[in-house]
Formats: C-alpha cells, sequence, structure tokens
C-alpha cells in the first residue's frame, strides 16, 4: 500500500480556508476505507488537546465529507495507551493539528504515541499534518516553539522525526525573509516551504506534488549561500 504525508504550511480549518485540500485528503481516506466509512483520528497535541480546535475539525470532516471524526486526548491522561492505540487502528487518515512542535513531539515521547503516529504512516494509513503537524515529520524542522512559550524572540530550526529529507518551512508567505537567512547559517541545502493554504504531497517518502486552497508550495535549494526558488507542481490525485 502507498505511503502518504501530506504537509501543509498552514490554514483555518475553523473558516475553511484549507478546504480544496482536506476534500483531497478525505477522498484519500475514503480509498483507504474501501467499502466501510472512512475514519480521521485527530490529533491536537500541539494546541494542548483544544476541543473547539477538533470541533472545527469535526464540522469540516463529518459535516462536508462525511467522514467519521474520532479524537485521540493525549496531554491531560484522560485516555490510556491501549484506548488510543485502538483508535489509531481504526483510522483511515490521521490529522495532525497545529501549534508548539516542540511539545507536541515530547509529549508523545513521554506517552508512547511517537511509535503509534510512526506505525500508521507505515501501514498506509493517511498522515495529513498542518504547521506543527507537517513539520515534525522532516529531518530539520523550522519553528516558532520558542516564541509560543514566550521564551525567545526569534524562530529556530530543530531536529524533526526525520521521516522526510530536508527541512520544512511553514506558512511560507509570511515567514521567507527570515527563514532564508537562517537556511544560509545553517547549511541546510534543501528546504520544502508551503504557504498558509497549501501542502506538499509525499508518496512513498518521495516529493510527489502539491495542493492548493490558495496558497502556494516550493522546493528551496541552497547553493553555497545562492538561494534558488522552484514551485511544486499540483499533484495528480
Amino acid at each position: 500500500m502507498d505511503k502518504y504525508i501530506i504537509a501543509a504550511g498552514g490554514g483555518e480549518i475553523k473558516n475553511k480556508t484549507t478546504l480544496e485540500i482536506d476534500r483531497v485528503v478525505s477522498g484519500l481516506a475514503k480509498a483507504h476505507a474501501g467499502e466501510k466509512r472512512a475514519n480521521a483520528l485527530f490529533l491536537g497535541t500541539a494546541s494542548h488537546d483544544s476541543m473547539p480546535y477538533f470541533n472545527s475539525f469535526r464540522k469540516t470532516y463529518t459535516s462536508v465529507f462525511d467522514i467519521k471524526a474520532d479524537v485521540a486526548l493525549i496531554v491531560y491522561g484522560e485516555m490510556n495507551a491501549e484506548h488510543i492505540r485502538e483508535k489509531f487502528e481504526r483510522a483511515d487518515c490521521i490529522y495532525i493539528g497545529g501549534g508548539d512542535t516542540l511539545f507536541m513531539l515530547e509529549k508523545w515521547k513521554e506517552t508512547g504515541i511517537t511509535e503509534m503516529v510512526l506505525s500508521a504512516y507505515e501501514s498506509g494509513k493517511i498522515i495529513f499534518g498542518l504547521s506543527a503537524g507537517a513539520i515534525c515529520w522532516f529531518k530539520k524542522m523550522y519553528t516558532d516553539y520558542e516564541i509560543m512559550r514566550g521564551t525567545g524572540g526569534e524562530y529556530v530550526i530543530r531536529e524533526g522525526l526525520g521521516v522526510l529529507p530536508g527541512a520544512m518551512c511553514p506558512h511560507y508567505d509570511e515567514r521567507r525573509e527570515d527563514f532564508l537567512p537562517k537556511m544560509i547559517s545553517e547549511n541546510i541545502p534543501e528546504a520544502y516551504c508551503a504557504e498558509n493554504n497549501a501542502a506538499i504531497v509525499f508518496k512513498n517518502g518521495r516529493l510527489f506534488g502539491s495542493l492548493t486552497s490558495g496558497g502556494k508550495a516550493y522546493v528551496v535549494k541552497n547553493f553555497g549561500g545562492k538561494i534558488e526558488e522552484t514551485p511544486i507542481p499540483p499533484a495528480e490525485l
């Protein structure tokens, strides 16, 4: 079975700004489900299990696309590991929301969720991540976690899960001017950059194309300090 990671740079599911991307994700989830009703599992760890965020997700995936929406609550201990594992097993799609990336990865490691997330990907469940939920899959991730925590005033580059190569910059329409100098100073040879309401599709670990609900996505290469941006063509899904 093919393995998909769809990495979105940002957007507001509450306001349905990513709707055209969600439509494609929903289609892949339904294809994975076959004859049964598709199930999408929401991970809001990065937003400290925000229930309003989950409700916005459910209003789109259930009300618009007729997909059963479920949630794994990880942060405050409401659900034990076995209960969460059962939810992963039932899911056709894992939706990983935005927020504090480092908090999310720390909590996943602490609670054993990292293994479940990686296993879900390897088994062919559709992975969709937005902002924090997108950048975590790469070797390097460009994150605002220090700003969010009030411990610093700059965006920083940190290690991700390393499933996908290179670095990812989310919200590229807002952060381009800060990211590119850091890409050069950190000697990062290649990055994947997605604006708000744009997503990058990886199929079986390789770049497959882009999706848009209004934004654009790029492959950005660093040739010894000389930056080259190449738009990513649409994915044919």
